[in-house]
């Protein structure tokens, strides 16, 4: 996926493959952007690893 392509979610979960779930989060701190700008409509996984960013900076600002 290039930067700046959408990945959409059709609403439905459906299994993902490991490989394709590593994609997604791979894609998801590539492409990072705060919370505010994130698209709803992207795929559950990747506003998870979203997520899971926003908590590591967070944890990075009270450590540091």
């Amino acid at each position: 996926m290039n930067k700046g392509q959408v990945m959409v979610s059709s609403g439905v979960l459906s299994e993902l493959d490991f490989i394709e779930e590593l994609r997604l989060r791979r894609w998801a701190r590539e492409n990072y952007v705060p919370s505010d700008e994130r698209d709803a409509a992207w795929h559950p996984i990747i506003l998870e690893e979203m997520r899971r960013k926003d908590g590591e900076v967070s944890e990075a600002v009270l450590v540091g």
